[in-house]
């Protein structure tokens, strides 16, 4: 059974933790590739300037063309959800079983499904589904269960969501997670990484019950990266109907709390870090230096995500506001401009992660109590290092995804700003996110070269 990428580490840690790529991949020289995604910044920012001078996604909730109507009956079914529901719990119950009582083995399939299928095949899925945790949640259908037995409603719960609150319980626990990935160092361990998801399920039942399903909706890690990146996606509501929408415009439709800005900033700034960690300057410092290893990665690890947060927050409040406008909401209103940014990276950096050891934990679920079972079937499948093994496709395939997902990024920021800023203000407004979303664009590429 094959579990390691060629080239990687017999003990397959590094292959676990945290993102295969870098200058391996990438027959592309690095100036070169910084060039041609600072220039297509510029141009797309230029042509948005002269061609693009009225909001075309204001009002993007009311947009978008109804989808076929038995796909929309199909959608809003009860069978359909309920169906939903069944699979993401019996996946649950499946994993949870391989965590609870299966080896303590890098083949066990609870870490592929933690670190790879869910933290990874999440983006990808909800790109082209939606909100696909939202669906399967298995918290949101235990507390719905529970809900049920004791005769409340899991859309109420006993308390009103505090609004102040926001996405930030969101971005602790997604703060939680890429500290537990990327710092821990145990974390390919069985017994930290269940209870960490044992602590995560019982927060979020709490959390259902107090505060019903919004809590789910603004506090659960998953479920807001999810939703996130779903708005990527085709797919909407409007009027509880399902329509076909623009990508751009359902990105537009994000709504905006609280703590959206630590969200986007975790997500994006731990993603650097991963590629950051790898880097030969950063290897040689942390060998040499007489600092403890482990502060001095928390500390990296908190220092990108803040530092991203406060990059994109400075860019955004660096302009003039409209009357009886506060410069301190901008971030907020502006943050649905880094998700492109965030996809774009994880589809650079993880991308050979989900493809190929996404392939080993479907073979490890056969398996789950590595007793030789094959429950599934795929126990003989082999993994196809295809990706791996064409190099030059693979370089281009990050950096376009990078460059993509910063052009994006321009083209919702300036749609935002001509809606928000005031008209004198609506060009040179822009120019300091502008210049955030190049240092952004920059910094990541040479990251992704230096890992």
């Amino acid at each position: 059974m094959a579990l390691l990428e060629p080239g990687t580490d017999p003990g397959g840690r590094d292959l676990l933790a945290h993102g295969i790529g870098g200058a391996k991949d990438l027959p592309i020289p690095l100036e070169l590739a910084i060039a041609g995604a600072v220039a297509a910044l510029v141009v797309s920012f230029t042509v948005l300037a002269l061609a693009w001078r009225t909001p075309r996604y204001d009002d993007a909730g009311a947009s978008g063309r109804p989808a076929p109507a038995w796909l929309d009956r199909l959608t809003s079914s009860t069978p359909w959800r309920v169906g939903l529901r069944v699979l993401g719990l019996v996946a649950f119950l499946y994993v949870a079983a391989a965590a609870v009582f299966g080896q303590d083995t890098l083949v066990n399939p609870f870490l592929g499904v933690f670190y790879v299928l869910l933290w990874v095949g999440i983006v990808p899925l909800s790109v082209l589904l939606g909100p696909v945790w939202k669906a399967i949640s298995p918290s949101r259908t235990i507390n719905a269960a529970l809900a049920r037995i004791s005769g409340s409603d899991p859309e109420e719960g006993m308390y009103a969501y505090p609004a102040r609150l926001g996405y930030w319980p969101a971005a602790v626990g997604l703060f939680a997670f890429v500290w537990l990935e990327l710092v821990y160092p145990h974390s390919t361990e069985i017994g930290p990484v269940r209870l960490w998801c044992a602590v995560y399920l019982g927060i979020m039942l709490i959390g259902g019950a107090l505060f019903g399903n919004r809590f789910f909706e603004r506090a659960d890690p998953f479920e807001v990266y999810s939703s996130l990146v779903a708005r990527l996606s085709v797919w909407g509501h409007r009027d509880g109907r399902l329509v076909l929408r623009s990508p751009l415009a359902n990105l537009a439709t994000v709504p905006v709390a609280p703590g959206l800005v630590g969200v986007v900033a975790v997500l994006f700034g731990s993603t650097a870090y991963d590629s950051f960690k790898e880097a030969s300057p950063w290897v040689r410092f942390v060998q040499t230096t007489s600092i403890p290893s482990g502060l001095i990665d928390n500390l990296a690890l908190l220092a990108f995500c803040v530092g991203v947060g406060v990059i994109f927050a400075v860019g955004c409040m660096a302009t003039g506001v409209a009357p009886g406008t506060r410069r301190s909401t901008l971030p907020d209103l502006f943050a649905h401009s880094i998700v492109p940014i965030i996809v774009g990276y994880i589809i650079a950096h993880y991308l050979t992660y989900l493809v190929e050891y996404g392939q080993t934990t479907l073979v490890q679920l056969s398996d789950p109590f590595s007793r030789g079972d094959d429950y599934l079937g795929t126990a003989d499948l082999s993994v196809n290092y295809w990706l791996s093994f064409h190099p030059d496709f693979l370089a281009r395939l990050k950096v376009g995804a990078v460059v993509a997902g910063h052009v994006l990024g321009v083209i919702a920021a300036h749609d935002r700003a001509i809606a928000l800023l005031p008209r004198r203000h609506q060009l040179t407004g822009q120019l300091p996110l502008l210049l955030a979303m190049v240092f952004f664009t920059v910094g990541g590429l040479y990251l992704l070269f230096a890992a």
